[in-house]
Order: C-alpha cells, then sequence, then structure tokens
C-alpha cells in the first residue's frame, strides 16, 4: 500500500444494512437469486432506458454483492452512457459498464463495490438509466431485455451471475459463455517472470542478480521510526519468510518488504502463492499488521496522473477503523499526503484468509480483476487503470501500535511469484504453470523487457 494511505480507509462508509459479510458460497440453490424488473421509461423510442431492478436472495446464504453481475441486453452498437439515479444500497456502490458482443449486440453489466445481501432479503430499488454519448433517441423495444412493464415483475431476460457462474435468467443468444474462461492461445506471452524463492538468506547475491532488492531504507508505509530489515526477510524451505515485530517502540519496530527493482510491469497476468496469518508466531496478539501482495510506481508529485497501484493487503487484526480481519483489494489512480486525498476503489471482505492463497491480477483491456483461489475477488477498471510501468512488491507492516513492551512478531510466506506480460491468464492456468516450470526443476525464469 501506498506511503500515508491509512487515512483513506477511515472514510470508508457501508450502508447499516449491508454490514454482515459472509463467506462466499456457490451459486446453486442454498443461493436462489430472483431479479425484478420494471421500466420508469416505457415507450418504444426513448432519449433514455431507464431499467429498474430489485434482487431478491431467497436462498438460505448470505451473497456478497461484490461477488454479483447483473447483465441488460441491448440490440445495436451505439455508444451509450450509464448512471444511477438511485439505489437504497447507494449509487456510491453500483458500477456499470459496456460489454460488446458478437453481432453488433452489447450488454450493460451492472455491478457492486461492496455489501451483502441476506437470505430472505432484496437490494431494494436499484434505479438505473442510461442513454446514448451523443444524446441522440434510440429505439430499445427490440433489445432483448427490455420491457414495457412499469411495475415490479419477475424478468428472466436479464441475467444475473454469481461468483461467475449463471444464477438467474436466459442470455441472448450471443452471450459467450460464462465462465469458466479458456486459455489464451499460446504465443501471446511478451514475457515470462517466475521465481520460486530458492535463496539462502536476504544476501545471497542471486537476489540482485535476479533483479529483487530487499529494502534497508527508512520511511512509509508503517509506524514513524520503525526500521526496514533485510535480516528479517529469510528463506526458508525456499519460502520467502517476512518476519516482522515490534516492541511497542516506533525504534523498536522491525518492517520487511522484497520489491523487483525493475519497473517494467504494466498489462499482463499478475500471481503469488501467499500465506497469510491471523496470529503473531510469538508474543501477544492484537497489533493492526498489513500483509501484501501488490505492484505500484513511485508518485512523483501530488496527484500525480501516472501513479498507480494494485493492491492485495490483509488486515488480521483490522485496522483503518475495522474491528476485525478483513482482506482488501485496491486500485489507486493518485493521491496526495498533505492534507490527505485519495483517489481509489476498493473491494473488501471481512474474514478470516489465514493460510495459503493463491492470488492473482489480470491487468488487461481497461480493467483489474483481484482473483483469490481461483474465485473473482473484485473488478475494478476506468481511471484507476494503470497507466505507466510498476514494480512487483511484497511487505509486512504495522499501521500503528497498540502498546505493550513485550516483544511480538508477524510473519507472511509467499512460495512463489508469476507474471505474464501482456497475456491473460487464467488462474487455474497459472497455478499449472508454475508447476511445469517447477516439473522441470527451474526455479527462475525473467524474459519479461525492460519498459
Amino acid at each position: 500500500m501506498t506511503r500515508n494511505a491509512v487515512r483513506v480507509f477511515l472514510s470508508l462508509t457501508i450502508p447499516l444494512f449491508l454490514v454482515a459479510v459472509a463467506l462466499i458460497a456457490p451459486a446453486d440453490a442454498a443461493q436462489a437469486v430472483r431479479l425484478q424488473y420494471r421500466t420508469s421509461a416505457p415507450g418504444a423510442t426513448t432519449a433514455q432506458a431507464e431499467p429498474w431492478f430489485r434482487l431478491h436472495n431467497d436462498g438460505t446464504t448470505s451473497i456478497a454483492l461484490n461477488q454479483v453481475k447483473i447483465r441488460y441486453y441491448i440490440t445495436g452498437s451505439e455508444t451509450y452512457r450509464f448512471a444511477c439515479s438511485w439505489a437504497v444500497v447507494s449509487c456510491s456502490t453500483v458500477t456499470g459498464q459496456f460489454v460488446a458482443q458478437a453481432g453488433g449486440a452489447q450488454f450493460l453489466e451492472v455491478g457492486f463495490t461492496s455489501g451483502t445481501l441476506a437470505p430472505g432479503t432484496n437490494t431494494g430499488d436499484l434505479q438505473l438509466r442510461f442513454y446514448r454519448a451523443d444524446w441522440q433517441n434510440f429505439t430499445q423495444s427490440d433489445d432483448y431485455s427490455y420491457g414495457a412493464q412499469t411495475s415490479y415483475g419477475n424478468w428472466d431476460k436479464v441475467t444475473v451471475y454469481v461468483n461467475g457462474q449463471l444464477a438467474w435468467g436466459t442470455p441472448t443468444g450471443s452471450t459467450p459463455t460464462d465462465p469458466p474462461p479458456t486459455d489464451p492461445p499460446p504465443g501471446n506471452s511478451q514475457g515470462v517472470l517466475f521465481d520460486d524463492f530458492s535463496y539462502t538468506n536476504s544476501a545471497d547475491p542471486r537476489l540482485s542478480q535476479r533483479g529483487w532488492t530487499v529494502r534497508s531504507s527508512s520511511g512509509g508505509p508503517g509506524v514513524p521510526g520503525a526500521t526496514w530489515s533485510p535480516s528479517a526477510v529469510t528463506f526458508p524451505g525456499g519460502l520467502l519468510t517476512l518476519d516482522s515485530s515490534t516492541n511497542g517502540t516506533g525504534s523498536g519496530t522491525v518492517q520487511t518488504e522484497l520489491s523487483t527493482s525493475a519497473r517494467k510491469f504494466r498489462e499482463g497476468t499478475y500471481g503469488a502463492r501467499v500465506r497469510f496469518s491471523d496470529a503473531p508466531t510469538s508474543g501477544p496478539d492484537g497489533e493492526h499488521i498489513v500483509q501484501t501482495f501488490f505492484t505500484i510506481t513511485p508518485l512523483n508529485f501530488n496527484m500525480d496522473p501516472n501513479y498507480g497501484e494494485l493492491d492485495f493487503e490483509y488486515l488480521p487484526n483490522g485496522g483503518w477503523g475495522e474491528p476485525g480481519n478483513i482482506l482488501y483489494t485496491t486500485s489507486w489512480e493518485t493521491y496526495q499526503a498533505e492534507p490527505w486525498q485519495a483517489v481509489n476503489t476498493h473491494t473488501e471482505e471481512r474474514t478470516s484468509f489465514s493460510g495459503w492463497h493463491d492470488l492473482v491480477i489480470q491487468v488487461s483491456g481497461g480493467r483489474m480483476k483481484y482473483y483469490v483461489d481461483g474465485r473473482l475477488f473484485a473488478d475494478h477498471g476506468d481511471i484507476y487503470y494503470p497507466e505507466t510501468p510498476m514494480w512487483i512488491m511484497f511487505n509486512q507492516w504495522f499501521i500503528d501500535l497498540q502498546g505493550g513492551s513485550t516483544p511480538r512478531t508477524y510473519r507472511q510466506q509467499v512460495d512463489w511469484v508469476y507474471h505474464s506480460k501482456g497475456e491473460v491468464v487464467p488462474p487455474a492456468t497459472v497455478v499449472s504453470r508454475v508447476n511445469a516450470f517447477r516439473t522441470a526443476g527451474t526455479a527462475f525464469q525473467d524474459t519479461v523487457p525492460a519498459s
């Protein structure tokens, strides 16, 4: 996470009825999703279409709304603009994008950045609209998903996907199978980085030869006065191990970081197998610690438009106003430190992620898709798409200190890291490629060209 980024999360707000976030279950009978539709602009020709939705959960398990996509199918390839007029769940949590389909068709895909739909409840009104970019009238009566009904009723010509699986409705024939994704055609990659971290210690000369830097310089993020210690970065059993510790004082706090030396990573697929930990390896628990896998550019000046950052951040004990464990994915456009101002978007889940996880970020076509263990966790884009090359980093640092002088140490570990430049690689394929490297006895490869 970027330096001084602590404050942005203090301003997070969530509608009260959406605060309970549960583990994601498959889109099966336990998650009986139902969509109701009406329109407030029923005319065959209109200046703007106004589809309104209510999404119901008739099942027995909660649904995290950031795993839900609603698709409204449109005839024609005109350029449209999306807007949310009003929503019970807050328009600030509602997203919309237009996705082109074969045969000159397209669909409006509506998503959510946060919130949970409990069993037996519905979202309430989602009052949406879209219009042509040139504000010309258009015919909506030939759109597959359009209906002239002005009161809510079940509507199966609008589809709902939960965790990537069709959960409601009948898609138009032009809709591609969704998912699983297919492997990209061979030869798409413009270079690959793979490392399984088979090093002796942080002073191993192969680290710098292979383009890694173990941080020793002072500064943020984290506790003022803390040091970044190379000696606390070790590689037991071929695992990158970050041991961060504190005795309750800034001068007695050690933080850890490993970074690529070169900024040459932007579009493509990033993957790492990371072990998050809820409890310290020694000493009392309770510190607000951040365990990470991310990409980042330098901020050359306040609100630098060329800044970029894509984060996985796990807070096992909360922090930034959160009371318990939470996993964030955050995509950054830019920020300034003083006075604090940030431009970012984030998705989060409030549950324990202790243990090993395969983390993947796909950066392509204006979108950043974050996966956890093969499950789509977040889909960001728009102004948050990175414009310039980035570093790849892992670090573990303290947001603040909870007091007490008994030393305590927290551990984050990384099994491997992978990047394919310019190629969208499905999460399962990332893992199979890593296994192929290991079967062949390849501990390291870097064919990614300098940017």
